[in-house]
């Protein structure tokens, strides 16, 4: 896919969460979710070369700039929208899967000093309300919700909706019969 279509489909993306955004012009040039993850986008392949210091610099720059952290060695799928995306911080392990949205004031962070896979798993087409914190080696499935200030430090399955601090579990609202995990499998937190 081209720099081109990948530009297209981020703004396409854009204006199907955001009913603010007036047009392409407007979020290509203003908001600056965008504009971190293209950079991102940069610093991630720069990483994935090897390189580590010029990538760490995008990134500081790029988070002086929009108020979002992203850490070069951060995977992020397609079409990730941040919208209000200031104080957003991604780890250097964590994985974004497509179609994601996120709030402002989101961490996906580590909760040590191990090496290794230390951050979250978030599934497509999650949605992370402002300000939730989701900590450690944890998986949050495909089409869950996390509440706004929720913290989670336990794995979800699919179609979730995680609340509370620390969050507790429950089917999400809207999900298919069929994909609606047992209610015996929920845990509570």
């Amino acid at each position: 896919m081209s720099l081109l279509s990948r530009v297209r489909e981020d703004i396409q993306a854009a204006r199907a969460h955001d009913p603010a955004a007036r047009g392409p012009l407007e979020v290509f040039f203003l908001y600056s979710g965008l504009h971190a993850v293209w950079w991102h986008r940069v610093s991630h392949a720069l990483w994935r070369r090897g390189l580590r210091f010029v990538p760490r610099a995008i990134s500081q720059a790029t988070r002086f700039f929009t108020g979002i952290e992203i850490h070069p060695g951060a995977t992020i799928g397609r079409r990730l929208f941040i919208d209000h995306g200031m104080g957003i911080v991604i780890g250097e392990t964590a994985e974004v899967g497509d179609d994601v949205l996120i709030y402002h004031g989101v961490t996906l962070g580590g909760t040590g000093h191990q090496s290794g896979k230390r951050h979250p798993t978030v599934g497509d087409r999650a949605v992370l309300g402002a300000g939730a914190k989701l900590l450690g080696d944890i998986v949050i499935g495909a089409d869950s919700a996390v509440g706004a200030n929720a913290v989670v430090v336990r794995s979800a399955p699919a179609w979730t909706t995680l609340t509370g601090i620390p969050a507790t579990a429950r089917p999400r609202r809207g999900a298919p019969v069929a994909e609606h995990p047992n209610t015996a499998d929920f845990y509570v937190i």
